[in-house]
């Protein structure tokens, strides 16, 4: 079990998914451009390649946790990790409505 405090440290923003590339040699890694209401987009690597297209990711809205330390993956880092749940199908966090970027999930 972990406390309420616990539960503060991580921040969950909303953020819209600016732009999809495919990251090359990887079969389960797009590289997202995801913009956070902040000066610059940040970059997050996510393996969702195999259940979405990029076009269908393309100026959705999605929860991401933001304050995750930076990880390398195939030589790029991510800034932030996308919210998911699933195994042979998955399912993206979205709000239900519009949400300003950068909102953050309480």
């Amino acid at each position: 079990m972990i406390t309420i405090e616990d539960l503060q440290k991580v921040e969950i923003k909303i953020g819209t998914i600016i732009s999809v590339e495919e990251v090359e040699g990887s079969e389960k890694l797009y590289k997202l451009a995801v913009d956070f209401g902040e000066e610059s987009l940040r970059q997050v690597l996510s393996g969702i390649k195999k259940f979405f297209e990029k076009d269908f990711l393309i100026g959705k809205q999605f929860a991401f946790i933001t304050n995750l330390e930076p990880r390398k993956m195939m030589g790029l880092e991510s800034q932030a990790m996308i919210l998911a749940t699933g195994e042979d199908s998955l399912a993206l966090l979205t709000p239900t409505i519009e949400a300003k970027n950068g909102s953050q999930m309480r």
